[in-house]
């Protein structure tokens, strides 16, 4: 079982769900998952029976479960909700040969994560792997790679000048985007329509290289001017994306239109592949 056909059965089943714009994840709920697993008439009581076998379940319930307002037979109402963290963790409290692929394809994945730790070329090829899988170009998918690459070689610098993962990374990357093109990473992904998709995987080759342009810019710029607090490391930032904005400016000023574009991976790989379709023909009609 893959990712997509997990989400998928969740989908098939109509199990109910909701985007948290902030939190930028999807919750589901937990009576709905439970009762197409176990196929139970009162999934209410069987969760109660279920957290009485599972004491550590039933420990942590409180840091999976939050309560969200979903749609019900009475109206809007709040419903336990969890997400896909959340979610896998119940599935493992689940003893139902229906829950059993999903049990399968965590302890694949898993394992799959570990093999890549230790050896993280395993990484690199899966990545190709997955996007030519998904209809991403040669490319493309070069560029997508270097531009890991390059990401690696920022976060690295980030470490070194004492930047903390997580909260200040996020917030580095934002100046970053949000100076060269003009939008936050989370406006960027809700002008191309994204939820909890990765932005990077949804960017043409040219947002791709203005994107690489800036990041590599920022390294540059830090080992060259050696911040030593997060403040100057956020005016660092904000100039390596400065340098990206340049060249987005000059492109665009020359081409007459912008090349932030709302296109996602969808729509971009429909139109490769019509462009490359057209190529067909042609080839066909001058043969």
């Amino acid at each position: 079982m893959t990712k997509q056909q997990a989400i998928q059965l969740f989908e098939e089943k109509k199990i109910r769900s909701i985007w948290d714009d902030e939190q930028e994840k999807w919750y589901f709920s937990i009576a709905d998952v439970v009762e197409v697993l176990t196929e139970s008439k009162n999934p209410t009581d069987y969760i109660k029976k279920m957290k009485k076998r599972d004491p550590l379940l039933a420990k942590g319930w409180g840091q999976i479960v939050t309560p969200l307002s979903l749609q019900t037979m009475g109206g809007k109402q709040r419903v336990n909700c969890a997400s896909m963290e959340g979610i896998f963790r119940i599935i493992q409290a689940i003893p139902s040969l229906k829950a059993e692929p999903f049990k399968l394809w965590m302890a694949q994945v898993a394992s799959d994560r570990i093999d890549q730790l230790q050896d993280p070329e395993l990484s690199i090829e899966q990545a190709m792997v997955d996007y030519k899988r998904l209809g991403y170009s040669d490319n493309w998918i070069n560029q997508r790679l270097k531009s890991i690459e390059v990401r690696k070689e920022l976060t690295d610098e980030w470490k070194r000048r004492g930047v903390e993962e997580g909260l200040q990374f996020a917030s580095l990357t934002d100046i970053i985007t949000k100076a060269w093109s003009g939008k936050t990473t989370k406006e960027y992904k809700k002008f191309k329509n994204l939820k909890k998709e990765n932005l990077r995987d949804n960017m043409t080759n040219t947002e791709l290289v203005l994107n690489m342009l800036a990041e590599t810019a920022t390294t540059d710029l830090s080992k060259a001017q050696n911040p030593e607090s997060f403040e100057e490391n956020m005016t660092v930032a904000e100039k390596g994306g400065n340098v990206a904005k340049s060249a987005r400016v000059a492109l665009e000023k020359e081409l007459g239109h912008s090349v932030v574009t709302s296109l996602n991976a969808k729509t971009y790989i429909n139109q490769l592949n019509d462009k490359s379709d057209d190529q067909n023909i042609l080839e066909d009609d001058n043969q």
